[in-house]
């Protein structure tokens, strides 16, 4: 017999896991397919373990299912959040470090209490729509297994789902690189001649040793004091196909080897050593939808107050130049608070379906800045709302009323835009920041 549910979430990371406990929450028997062993996405497997940004200029922004899952796994840790008044601080020292291992076992905790059937290992073969619901199949390690789905949330991050529903995906000529995780120990970084390591390291760019991109930035020095965390760019890395992802690991670790090899070759670093590295190339991005809406990067960096919005975002436009060398980062003007609207979430050939996560419906630079995982949780948790409504209604997604979404995410702790209490960008703020 054919396994039915009200609401299938495909893809376990950031945006789903908030998702499917939001449906589960209201009601609806929701199934939530995860190809990896572990949920958590980019935060676990891909090894970004500092999700952010949940604040803006010293206000929470974005709270609820996926606030509490981090903020809970903080506290198991012993450790302490950030001082998020302090948001003259740079970007980055905002997001919360978080114990990949102990966060994945929170994640596991909520999904499950929340009554959620779990699949990991797991990813789906085909989807079609028939007779008001999704036929979907999964492959699962004892073969091809059949399930129905009233809706379907497709949190894939590259919308893997969409295009197997044979839905419009669009993606930018010149993409971002990808990036491995690794973290390097073994050294002393002020016994270093880091002027003779800064010509060695030009010396092997010239000669071919080192790749552009293996080092995200111009200086080798950087790269060691910040322990090579989130600084190995993997140019052209794709996850459309898994032969396109199948190159990017292998790029990714190729370039790690590279490194590796040349800095154990050089002066008071013989003992350097690889202390972690993810399993996968994290990558920033492949597709996003043909929407209902798209959201440009006006739209995010004037803090437009879409009508339908459902969920805050908030982080500096952050293009990784595709050639791998170099980021484009544009803070946002002080008091800005973008939005994500629920149109942008929902595809324009199919209402049935949703998505997201990073492949919401946006242009290269706006999509760079609400890729990010506390603004994939906040839409997570109001994707699965809408889901859990519109398969209770029988209706599309975006016939679902918005104060209907608005209000179920409020009782779970949400942050909602439009709210009397909620922050909103006012026009005549001008004062910009420029290490925000």
């Amino acid at each position: 017999m054919t396994e039915e549910y009200d609401v299938l979430v495909v893809g376990g990371g950031p945006a789903g896991c908030p998702a499917a406990v939001q449906a589960a929450l209201l009601g609806s028997r929701t199934l939530l397919v995860e190809k990896n062993g572990a949920l958590g996405g980019t935060t676990t497997v891909a090894g970004v373990a500092l999700p952010g940004l949940f604040h803006a200029w010293g206000r929470q922004i974005i709270a609820g299912i996926g606030w509490e899952m981090v903020r809970r796994a903080v506290e198991v840790a012993g450790d302490h959040l950030p001082d998020f008044s302090r948001w003259d601080l740079p970007h980055w020292k905002l997001q919360i470090p978080v114990v990949p291992a102990i966060y994945a076992a929170v994640i596991d905790e909520t999904v499950t209490n929340a009554g959620v059937d779990l699949l990991l290992h797991t990813m789906v073969g085909a989807v079609a729509w028939r007779d008001d619901g999704w036929d979907v199949t999964l492959c699962t390690k004892q073969g091809l297994v059949p399930v129905r789905a009233r809706r379907i949330l497709d949190c894939t991050g590259d919308a893997d789902v969409v295009a197997l529903a044979g839905l419009t995906r669009r993606s930018n000529p010149h993409r971002q690189p990808g990036t491995l995780m690794i973290r390097l120990g073994g050294y002393d970084l002020d016994a270093l001649d880091l002027d003779a390591l800064e010509r060695a390291y030009a010396e092997a760019l010239a000669d071919g040793r080192l790749q552009p991109g293996d080092v995200s930035s111009d200086s080798i020095a950087t790269f060691l004091r910040n322990r090579g965390e989130n600084a190995i760019h993997v140019p052209g890395a794709g996850a459309e196909t898994s032969a396109a992802k199948t190159a990017a690991e292998l790029a990714g670790r190729r370039a790690m080897m590279r490194l590796y090899t040349f800095l154990k070759g050089q002066p008071g670093l013989a003992g350097l050593r690889i202390e972690s590295w993810a399993i996968e190339t994290g990558i920033r991005e492949t597709y996003t939808i043909d929407g209902l809406v798209s959201i440009t990067e006006e739209d995010y960096v004037s803090g437009r107050m879409w009508p339908d919005a459902v969920s805050y975002s908030f982080y500096p436009v952050d293009v990784h130049r595709p050639d791998g060398h170099g980021i484009d980062i544009r803070p946002l003007r002080y008091g800005t608070f973008p939005t994500i609207p629920r149109a942008a979430m929902i595809p324009r050939e199919n209402g049935y379906l949703a998505v997201a996560g990073r492949c919401v419906s946006g242009d290269q630079a706006a999509n760079s800045a609400y890729r990010v995982q506390a603004s994939c949780m906040g839409m997570g948790q109001a994707a699965g709302a809408m889901a859990a409504l519109a398969a209770r209604a029988g209706c599309r997604m975006q016939d679902v009323p918005v104060d209907d979404i608005r209000a179920a995410i409020r009782r779970y702790g949400a942050i909602v835009p439009g709210d009397p209490d909620a922050p909103r960008t006012q026009p005549d703020l001008d004062h910009a920041v420029s290490d925000a």
